[in-house]
């Protein structure tokens, strides 16, 4: 994997992850079940596929994760300080 793709597809995931944890956050009102079904997608992919993740890989789903956290908790936030609408 080329470093420019390396750097791209972090990005690229914490970004995703984070977007779709927050739209699934304030759709259905909860704070950390988007990061619950990234947790399952992810393991189940890997467990079904048979894929050995490698060192790569494993950097590029963990912010792919932390993007779906950092969504959570931006949600948590804005909930604290009285946005009704999250």
């Amino acid at each position: 994997m080329n470093v420019l793709q390396f750097a791209v597809s972090i990005v690229l995931f914490a970004v995703l992850g984070f977007g779709i944890g927050f739209i699934i956050n304030m759709v259905l009102r909860t704070t950390w079940l988007p990061v619950v079904i990234a947790l399952g997608v992810i393991v189940g992919t890997l467990v079904y596929n048979r894929i050995v993740p490698n060192v790569f890989d494993v950097v590029i789903l963990t912010c792919g994760l932390l993007g779906t956290v950092g969504g959570g908790w931006t949600i948590h936030v804005l909930r604290k300080k009285g946005y009704r609408m999250f």
